[in-house]
């Protein structure tokens, strides 16, 4: 079971939008370098919803590769169509990925029915380890907690990122799960709370410009230190914050290019960040420097 800070990667790309996969490595050592558990690669901060089959397959492919076996690879394979699901899936398993990361369908708006359904048949056809991902804010559907915990039973259903940002809810699975039943975070703002309530990680957006401070957070909560893992997890509430003054990967994309790791590329129809918010970001950079 991976457990602690899990980075929702990034997608980089050149000026065009094509992937830059230089860019991907300099991340990638940068997460090797700093803590982090294990990579999500191609998720929903990744871009996946605008990447072609071939290039999402193919930025998997090179994480997994390049990683060599010193860092997990968890792959976004989610889509709204369970057959492109299967696909990305049983195509990520054959790339090396440890788990695959599955947000639930988005804009056709299945019932609580269709959900089981769809996860089920992809469970029964990749026998990969599968992370379910209910982000209801983003895809106008919510995964029920009875739902997951039905899906739970199945051998390859092995946890589940919430990022409801309801603790009570997160709570809830966590009691009910068992310990073969991973919760974890998606939301960076709660994310301390549910670990120290019993979930196994965070996966993080902030993790992607403050990594071992993300991962010592995950560290002390996973380890039950209430106290040292909250005071260190205040002083990040103002960059989760920040990361968030726009839609989701604009402002951390730009936090990143402001570092020098990547370049501010980003595929339409998103757009680089505001530079109304350049300021709100760079001293929330500032504020989490170690």
């Amino acid at each position: 079971m991976i457990t602690g800070s899990i980075v929702a990667l990034v997608t980089p790309m050149l000026a065009d939008g094509a992937v830059d996969y230089e860019g991907l490595e300099r991340l990638l050592e940068f997460h090797l370098e700093n803590g982090t558990a294990a990579i999500g690669a191609v998720g929903t901060t990744g871009e996946s919803s605008t990447l072609s089959v071939p290039e999402h397959l193919a930025v998997i492919e090179h994480c997994v590769r390049y990683l060599d076996g010193r860092l997990p690879v968890v792959a976004g394979t989610g889509a709204n169509s369970t057959r492109e699901a299967i696909e990305l899936t049983r195509a990520a398993a054959g790339a090396g990925a440890s788990a695959c990361l599955l947000v639930t369908p988005y804009y056709n708006k299945p019932t609580q029915a269709g959900l089981y359904a769809h996860y089920r048949t992809i469970a029964e056809a990749v026998s990969v380890p599968q992370i379910l991902y209910n982000v209801p804010g983003r895809t106008a559907v919510d995964l029920s907690n009875d739902v997951s915990l039905r899906l739970a039973e199945l051998a390859n259903v092995v946890g589940i990122k919430d990022a409801t940002g309801n603790l009570e809810r997160g709570r809830d699975l966590i009691a009910r799960g068992g310990e073969d039943f991973a919760v974890y975070s998606g939301d960076d703002p709660t994310a301390c709370e549910l670990i120290l309530a019993g979930g196994k990680g965070n996966v993080s957006v902030t993790a992607n410009v403050r990594p071992a401070q993300v991962a010592e957070v995950c560290r002390l909560a996973l380890a039950g230190d209430t106290e040292a893992a909250t005071q260190l997890d205040q002083g990040l509430a103002g960059l989760n914050r920040a990361l968030f003054l726009e839609s989701n990967p604009i402002p951390v994309k730009w936090a990143l290019a402001s570092m020098g790791l990547i370049g501010e590329g980003i595929r339409l129809p998103l757009t680089v960040l505001d530079s109304a918010f350049h300021a709100d970001v760079t001293a929330a950079l500032e504020e989490t420097a170690l």
